[in-house]
């Protein structure tokens, strides 16, 4: 238990902290263990909850990988990947849209309004948020991000709403896209020139050896990723979702972080203390 001192002293360690994104945008791509356990999820929820009343303009991006595999497979349709993402067909865009907009979306925003915290569902539908083409013909209709426009983001914010934004995007032929989380939430945080994008995963962050959950690497500059690709240090599935931390780095998000969703209060532990928690990935000097 945190004694009185201990709690103040914590209070006072945060404070620089919350006057650094006084006003600013913060993107927070929420997805993984963190979105299917009940008790990581309430954290999740109230840790948000706490920056948005402490004046942060905090935008949630969500994806729910899980949740859209099981709706299909009770539906009978059969969930196939190509290269880590899912091959999206018209009749699972659809399914997609239902999933993620009709139901996480709005717990998402139920759960935030229990805590007291206006939040609004929205899609990348909504405003032509995101607006898309096809990654390849291969993968269907998985989403390549053409534009951005945050109108709506920004109106929900300026009337004191906390924006949660399930990721489909569409076209100006009506077709419906299925979007990579960690693509839209990097794409949205550098269109709106965000203070920061936040990553949740199911790992610590970039560990310099795998195999080694203590060999986090808790800075990155952006200029070195290369040469970690070319010695192993990044493989496989950390590949796409570091180039989303270069391109919200290039398209003007001062830092990325890619935290451990599996630990409670993860994104507070990040933002608001002096340790850090995970890899923070910035521009350079």
């Amino acid at each position: 238990m945190i004694d009185k001192k201990e709690q103040a002293e914590l209070l006072l360690e945060a404070m620089p902290y919350i006057k650094k994104y006084q006003d600013k945008y913060l993107v927070i791509k929420y997805g993984g263990n963190a979105m299917t356990s009940e008790e990581l999820k309430a954290g999740v929820m109230r840790d948000l909850t706490l920056l948005r009343f402490v004046g942060i303009k905090v935008v949630l991006v969500h994806g729910g990988g899980p949740e859209i595999s099981q709706t299909l497979s009770r539906m009978g349709i059969e969930s196939r990947f190509v290269g880590g993402l899912r091959h999206t067909d018209k009749e699972t865009a659809e399914v997609v849209r239902m999933v993620l907009s009709g139901k996480v979306n709005k717990e998402l925003v139920h759960n935030l309004g229990r805590l007291g915290c206006k939040a609004v569902g929205l899609s990348g539908i909504d405003g032509m948020l995101l607006r898309c083409e096809k990654e390849s013909e291969e993968l269907g209709y998985v989403g390549r991000i053409t534009s951005v426009t945050p109108d709506v983001i920004c109106d929900c914010l300026n009337a004191g709403y906390l924006p949660v934004i399930s990721t489909v995007g569409c076209d100006d032929e009506g077709n419906i896209y299925n979007v990579n989380a960690d693509t839209a939430a990097a794409a949205i945080a550098g269109t709106l020139k965000a203070e920061s994008l936040v990553l949740m995963t199911d790992i610590r962050g970039l560990l310099e050896n795998k195999d080694d959950p203590e060999s986090l690497i808790k800075k990155v500059y952006v200029s070195d990723v290369p040469a970690l690709i070319q010695k192993g240090i990044i493989t496989g599935g950390m590949i796409p979702k570091i180039n989303c931390c270069k391109n919200a780095i290039r398209d003007g998000v001062n830092r990325v972080f890619i935290i451990d969703g599996r630990v409670n209060h993860s994104i507070i532990l990040e933002l608001l203390s002096d340790e850090g928690f995970g890899t923070m990935f910035v521009k350079g000097d």
